[in-house]
């Protein structure tokens, strides 16, 4: 799976509780026959530079879809880490601690891919990993992309009820920019993270202080959190997803 495996030891975690408030189970939601978590793991594991992948999850229904989809599942997420008000950095922190206590393993690099983004073409992982692993100073990676609708054209409704800009320590008047004057500004687009383990259990962060962009075209990114984020996504995508993957019948990891 990886020609480069003997340079770097890369860890792919997949983040999947069972509970979710947006869409019931979602997961395992299907998106173009297939449960959403298995484009995440078919990802990974089509990545050359991705050594291992592992599903983060304390459901059985989701650990077993994702073992049948190839990704590792060694134990269970304690079910005080599946709250809808836990962040990612505890969930990193258990992986983690629990692979070093268990096998003695530590990846040189971690690598976060979160199941409600569904659509990675092949080389994305790969090009997030290796501007980290070229990168030596830096703490991680995200992947951004420029913003649609841009915050120098942004107001706040102030208690007198009129229009503020949010922006006015930047510019006088920014909302009267010419959009091609306007400073390219970019939104984090939840699509791909890479991290040094050190970061997350040294510094007790995500991301750290020196984050590097991974610049992905908008229009080619999307983060499922709603019915019609699905919607959109099955309608945008959908061809794609199964034409890269394959249909659900052409694998273990079969639609449920």
């Amino acid at each position: 799976m990886n020609p480069e495996s003997d340079i770097l030891e890369v860890l792919a975690v997949i983040p999947a509780r069972g509970g979710s408030k947006s869409i019931p189970r979602k997961n395992l939601a299907l998106l173009a026959g297939r449960p959403l978590i298995s484009y995440s793991i078919a990802q990974a594991l089509a990545a050359k530079l991705v050594t291992r992948v592992i599903v983060s999850t304390e459901d059985r229904e989701i650990a077993e879809v994702a073992l049948e989809c190839g990704a590792e599942v060694p134990f269970a997420r304690p079910e005080i880490l599946a709250a809808d008000d836990v962040l990612d950095l505890p969930v990193f922190e258990h992986v983690l601690q629990e692979l070093r206590f268990r096998e003695d393993y530590v990846p040189d690099l971690v690598v976060h891919l979160r199941p409600t983004a569904p659509w990675r073409p092949a080389g994305w992982i790969d090009s997030a990993i290796r501007l980290l692993s070229r990168e030596k100073e830096a703490d991680s990676v995200r992947s951004v992309s420029l913003v649609q609708q841009h915050p120098w054209r942004m107001f706040e409704i102030e208690r007198s009820g009129c229009l503020r800009s949010i922006m006015l320590d930047k510019h006088s008047t920014p909302w009267l920019l010419r959009r091609q004057d306007l400073p390219p500004i970019y939104y984090y687009n939840c699509v791909i993270d890479v991290t040094r383990p050190g970061t997350l259990l040294e510094h007790q962060s995500m991301t750290g202080t020196h984050i590097l962009p991974l610049i992905l075209e908008a229009d080619e990114v999307i983060d499922i959190d709603s019915p019609r984020d699905l919607a959109i996504a099955e309608a945008l995508f959908g061809p794609r997803l199964r034409k890269s993957v394959g249909e659900a019948e052409d694998s273990g990891c079969d639609g449920r």
